[in-house]
């Protein structure tokens, strides 16, 4: 067979950034990967050539992990500096959940977002994305840095997704999953709620409204991400009058976040990589590599049945539960919580004075 080293080529060269601060020797690389024989898809589409955003930081001698979040998730993990947030900010970094001192986080830009890595634009057609094929873009990443087995994927949500589906057809690259709110497969409830919002995008773009259908897309999402435990503590209050109607304090904030979330991601995007989250099927029998899956009691996404029915499907499987206001959201919002589950999976030890 034909090493992938020989179809994939970098068209920048991996360069160091000036605001990496996690120690001595953690300069950051990043760098855009292009494919130019393209990609044959696991649905049955097909990209005539295809490019690949990726970032590492970290101790260069440090074992190398892969961190992988929703569909909002892209290569820049946590914060190195003022001008660009991190959107794991809150669980990764130096001392927190996952330590960006103590591990190289290795992250890329999942196909067919709003990353660097090829996707949909300005309302044009694109193929369905499967986890499957995100897990064959990391192997070209892994390929392309000479990365032989990782020590680890961490996954969320959608990442978990892609960590399994990458286990299952690669399990000699990596030698751990450690996986939070991520099954097999969707849940018809999570898949009923995604399916309203992709219909609400498409309309938006039908309308020449794309940022209006996103917002609303997103403040629908919003009502599935957290608990209606945190909903009723934060949004009880009553509502005010604005131009001649009522205002529902949870009303603002669902649309406050749709407007930020519009600002910072493509439509087309959404609607890729929410149908992929509907299209995951992977065979939990043939993960072989040890799995580490945390459920959450509170999540609507990804029931807690579901996440024990698929460890019991899984050959080397430990769950772990935890309680969280959050719900779903409970990987982006509890860094103690998880910090506590984090060290032990991956072989950092036991965190001591934290517990779930």
């Amino acid at each position: 067979m034909t090493s992938l080293n020989d179809t994939i080529r970098s068209d920048i060269a991996d360069r160091a950034d000036g605001a990496e601060s996690v120690g001595a020797e953690s300069a950051g690389r990043e760098g855009i990967i292009e494919i130019p024989d393209g990609l044959r898809l696991h649905h049955g589409g097909k990209l005539a050539s295809a490019r690949l955003g990726w970032r590492m930081t970290g101790p260069a001698s440090a074992p190398i992990v892969v961190a992988l979040g929703g569909i909002s998730g892209h290569r820049q993990v946590f914060t190195l500096d003022n001008t660009r947030k991190g959107w794991w900010s809150e669980v990764v970094g130096p001392g927190l959940a996952l330590p960006a001192d103590q591990l190289r986080i290795l992250a890329f830009d999942y196909l067919g977002g709003s990353g660097e890595t090829t996707g949909p634009s300005g309302g044009a057609w694109f193929p369905a994305v499967s986890t499957y094929d995100q897990a064959e873009l990391l192997l070209r990443l892994l390929d392309h840095l000479d990365i032989k087995t990782l020590h680890a994927i961490v996954g969320a949500s959608y990442g978990g997704m892609v960590a399994m589906a990458f286990a299952e057809r690669y399990p000699e690259r990596v030698a751990r999953l450690l996986i939070v709110s991520a099954a097999d497969r969707a849940h018809p409830m999570a898949t009923a709620w995604r399916s309203l919002q992709r219909r609400i995008v498409r309309l938006g773009l039908d309308s020449s409204r794309p940022e209006a259908g996103l917002e609303l897309a997103r403040g629908l999402a919003m009502t599935t991400y957290r608990s209606p435990k945190e909903f009723a503590a934060r949004f009880s209050g009553e509502p005010h009058e604005v131009d001649g109607r009522f205002v529902f304090p949870v009303e603002e904030y669902l649309l406050a976040r749709g407007e930020d979330y519009a600002k910072r991601y493509q439509p087309d995007g959404f609607l890729v990589l929410s149908e992929s989250i509907d299209l995951h099927r992977i065979d939990a029998s043939q993960v072989t590599v040890p799995v580490t899956a945390i459920a959450v009691q509170e999540d609507q996404l990804v029931p807690i049945a579901d996440m024990r029915a698929l460890c019991a499907r899984l050959p080397q499987a430990e769950l772990l539960e935890m309680s969280s206001i959050y719900g779903h959201d409970a990987f982006l919002k509890e860094c103690g919580k998880l910090k506590a589950l984090f060290a032990p999976a991956l072989g950092l030890g036991a965190a001591p004075g934290v517990t779930p």
